[in-house]
Formats: C-alpha cells, structure tokens, sequence
C-alpha cells in the first residue's frame, strides 16, 4: 500500500546541496514527488511510495549531506494521491 509523507526540514539546509541529494536518495528508494527550498529557509519534501521507502527518506532527511545541520524536522503522513509520475526538485 502506498502511502505519502511530506517533510518540512529546518536548520542549514540550504546551499549545501539538500534538495539535489533528496532528489537521489529517493529515486533510490523509488520514490516519487519532489523537494524544494522554502523562503523562511527550510526545505520541503513531499514524497509517496511504500512505507518503509518513506520511513528511510525521513530517516535521511533527519541529518542530510555533508555540509548540512539539520535543526528541526516536522512530518506529516498522508493518504497517497498517485498524482507524480517521478521524482524532482521543484520551485515555487
């Protein structure tokens, strides 16, 4: 069963190849969604696929890159949508 998380991660995520990284340790996980940076500083994940796939993401996204301090993280699980076809960093 699928199922969609979203991840809303603060600290110093930003200019230290945060969403880039996202972008792949998904699509190793086979994930689908996207990931973008937020202007108060944080990045956002939305990302849907098997459970256990999103539990390793979120675990991931826990302390990012190299580079990267993570200083808070919020997550949220929802019901899966099916609307991606992949998975990208976006903007906006």
């Amino acid at each position: 069963m699928e199922s969609r998380l979203r991840i809303v991660i603060h600290g110093t995520v930003q200019g230290v190849f945060f969403r880039a990284n996202t972008e792949e340790q998904a699509k190793r996980l086979g994930l689908r969604g996207w990931v973008r940076n937020n202007s108060d500083g944080s990045v956002e994940v939305m990302a849907e696929g098997d459970k256990a796939a999103l539990e390793k993401l979120l675990e991931w996204c826990s302390h990012g890159p190299p580079g990267a301090s993570v200083g808070d993280i919020k997550s949220e699980w929802l019901g899966a949508t099916g609307e991606f076809k992949n998975f990208r960093i976006t903007y906006g």
